[in-house]
């Protein structure tokens, strides 16, 4: 799976979530794996030593609760976060449409399986004698390739679509060129796709 999120990206969204609540570790763990619909659950490894981080930037604090060390957002932490919102929105949306390409992979996978259990059923029911070539089924053929387009063409949306909310949210541009590049080769797309099917 590709990685969650971009460089940089979990450092800020740690501080938005202790912004919003003081969290010992395993609790940081367990949040950032229901905001992913339990796509990306981070170890102890990679939280740690970036909380160790913000706390000596200065930006969260660590207080001990017996046993347990809970962390808890500095006001240097939400400037941090207020002056980055924007970026923050983009971080979240991000999130949405990798569980959303993540949601339709597994959806479209189990489709798949589906229509291929029902067809080894449909031919354990009817098998034809052994020196008898299986009946070809065009139909459902063209429906499985319609099917990986259209998965096809929802990753690619969700994907570039994710990658330009980052992009802006961290105040990049977006150069009319590319915008219009982009254009040009889906249109070539689409006219391709016409073609091919006759129309």
């Amino acid at each position: 799976m590709a990685a969650v999120f971009s460089h940089g990206d979990l450092r800020l969204y740690l501080l938005a979530l202790l912004e919003e609540r003081p969290l010992h570790g395993y609790g940081i763990m367990q949040a950032l794996s229901e905001r992913t619909g339990g796509t990306y659950t981070p170890s102890a490894g990679t939280i740690y030593p970036r909380l160790a981080k913000l706390e000596e930037e200065g930006l969260v604090t660590k207080t001990q609760d017996g046993r347990t060390a809970v962390y808890a957002i500095t006001d240097a932490g939400r400037a941090e976060v207020s002056g980055r919102a924007e970026e923050v929105a983009g971080i979240q949306d991000g999130l949405s449409d990798s569980v959303r390409i993540i949601a339709d992979g597994v959806r479209q996978n189990v489709r798949e399986a589906m229509k291929s259990l029902r067809a080894d059923l449909a031919a354990a029911g009817a098998a034809p004698a052994d020196d008898e070539p299986p009946a070809a089924d065009p139909r459902g053929a063209a429906r499985a390739q319609q099917a990986r387009a259209e998965a096809a063409l929802s990753t690619f949306r969700a994907t570039l679509r994710a990658d330009l909310r980052t992009h802006v949210a961290r105040g990049g541009v977006l150069a009319p060129e590319l915008v219009d590049a982009l254009q040009r080769d889906l249109d070539g797309v689409v006219a391709r796709a016409r073609a091919a099917l006759g129309r």
